[in-house]
């Protein structure tokens, strides 16, 4: 049977793994989605001040914008422990079974990626999180009887970047469902000012700017981009990280003024070179990516930056993405219904 992990709610800092470091440690010092932070706050004090548990949380949201550290503080604004597990791992009910029944009342149960949770699984939850009791069946077959247990009461916070996945009846069972947008470059900053400090390194203005200007607006991207340009500069024997480090290591790392990678740039250039709509598998198999990673992964950055348009044809290069690459556009031809974007 799986063995989900169990954190406590205040750790030793010295036995943190170093990722897990650069968390906030409260509300007050988690930057950006203010709106998300003190409707969580809100709840998190009605709820500790009526001794009872935090109704369920569904965070949504693309990856890396802070759904897992919300679920930590969501842990320690409870003063609770947290529980993590992930949809793939719960592959059957005993899975599950034996999760649920370990917790103690007002523990948080985090499942990250719980669009990924076998409906059968979904259905298993219902009653756990309504009634706090579950049905296992001890025989299956026409002879199968099941038992009733019974489940401390328990806040279920999930997170998913596919909202669209879960059941309509799943989803109305979370008494508190947060939308996470990508960040303003503004707060990208500031997390990367308050990152560096923790690393015990310091990080000129510019510096901090620029890097913050190529994240996509991701806090997992500019601490990824902040580790590297670390690196960079104590090689280099240099106190600090300036501007010239900064722009250095972010060549190195192939990063672009737009956050574009080499991969993005090999998306585009095949979408230029073709001229004209590129369907979702013709496109995955001239790159080389698999097809849930151009979804899910490339093509909402350079959709938001104008890249790249999604019509019924197929995938289509802008006239910025021939710009961006120095491309010459093809010749203008007169746009019928298909080649007309979705909205």
């Amino acid at each position: 049977m799986y063995a989900p992990m169990v954190f406590h709610a205040a750790p030793d800092p010295q036995e943190r793994e170093f990722d897990r470091s650069l968390r906030p440690g409260t509300f007050s010092d988690f930057v950006g989605q203010e709106q998300v932070c003190d409707n969580l706050c809100i709840a998190i004090e009605a709820a500790t001040g009526r001794q009872e548990p935090l109704d369920h949380v569904l965070l949504c949201g693309p990856p890396g914008l802070g759904k897992t550290t919300l679920a930590y503080l969501i842990a320690l604004g409870m003063d609770s422990d947290i529980v993590i597990t992930s949809g793939p791992a719960l592959g059957a009910p005993k899975d599950l079974a034996g999760t649920l029944t370990r917790l103690q009342r007002n523990q948080v149960l985090f499942i990250d990626e719980i669009h990924r949770l076998p409906k059968a699984l979904e259905e298993y939850l219902y009653s756990a999180m309504e009634d706090h009791a579950i049905d296992v069946v001890l025989d299956p077959g026409p002879s199968g009887r099941s038992v009733r247990l019974g489940v401390q009461p328990f806040t279920l916070v999930g997170a998913t970047t596919r909202e669209g996945l879960l059941s309509a009846a799943f989803r109305s069972r979370f008494g508190i469902v947060e939308r996470l947008e990508p960040y303003p470059s503004s707060d990208i900053e500031q997390i990367i000012v308050r990152a560096a400090k923790r690393l015990d390194v310091s990080i000129d203005e510019r510096a901090a700017k620029m890097c913050a200007e190529r994240s996509r607006g991701t806090p997992r991207m500019a601490l990824r981009i902040l580790r590297r340009v670390r690196d960079l500069a104590q090689v280099l024997e240099k106190p600090s990280i300036d501007a010239g480090t900064a722009k250095e290591g972010l060549q190195r790392l192939r990063i672009d003024h737009l956050g574009l990678e080499e991969v993005d740039r090999k998306l585009l250039l095949a979408l230029t070179q073709r001229g004209d709509a590129i369907g979702l598998k013709t496109l995955a198999a001239m790159i080389d990516e698999a097809e849930d990673t151009l979804e899910e992964v490339l093509e909402p950055h350079l959709i938001r930056c104008g890249l790249l348009a999604r019509t019924p044809r197929g995938r289509v290069a802008t006239p910025i993405a021939y710009q961006h690459l120095g491309v010459p556009e093809p010749e203008s031809k007169v746009a019928g219904p298909g080649d007309l974007p979705f909205a």
